[in-house]
């Protein structure tokens, strides 16, 4: 028998929603990936609703890793740019949306970098705290609306989709340059 802990049951679990998507994830799929039996799997988790809920928290650690390194180096606009296009890139987003709606500390806690990291950045433009929440508002609806679009192939059209991510975000960008000095 392999080595089988909970986090390799989750790291499985996201490779295989990315690959088959999150509607088509079952316990006997996983099982099969990692060449146990579907009943070994009930020693690390309780159920597939489990798996999803950890698979939420893995994502957003994941994203929020990725978009802090993203902002390495650089501030400002050019800060929120390679956020935006970390997040965006990010494969298990299904499992975010779903499980975001599990209130907890847990939940919060994995979330909580992300935000403040956005907030600091906003913060170095100028804009005041009321604003920068609006702001973080309207970047987590255009990020996980497009995501969710992209990953469920729902743009039919022959436009170019990283040419459409790339000016909605430079629309945003610029509307959010409008409310510099509003501290």
């Amino acid at each position: 028998m392999s080595n089988i802990s909970r986090e390799r049951i989750i790291e499985t679990a996201a490779n295989l929603s990315n690959k088959a998507g999150l509607e088509n994830l079952s316990l006997k799929m996983i099982a099969e990936e990692l060449k146990i039996k579907s009943p070994s799997l009930y020693n690390h988790v309780s159920s597939l609703d489990d798996i999803k809920k950890q698979l939420m928290l893995y994502g957003w650690k994941q994203i929020e890793t990725l978009t802090i390194e993203a902002a390495v180096g650089v501030t400002g606009y050019e800060a929120l740019k390679n956020m935006c296009y970390a997040f965006y890139n990010k494969g298990i987003f299904t499992a975010m949306l779903w499980y975001n709606k599990y209130e907890s500390i847990e939940k919060e806690n994995a979330t909580r970098k992300l935000f403040e990291m956005i907030f600091k950045v906003m913060k170095t433009v100028n804009i005041s705290d009321e604003n920068i929440n609006h702001i973080i508002r309207t970047l987590r609806s255009f990020l996980e609306g497009f995501s969710l679009l992209v990953n469920n192939n729902a743009f039919g059209n022959p436009v170019s989709i990283k040419e459409s991510f790339d000016l909605s975000l430079e629309i945003i960008i610029n509307g959010i340059k409008t409310l510099e000095g509003t501290e």
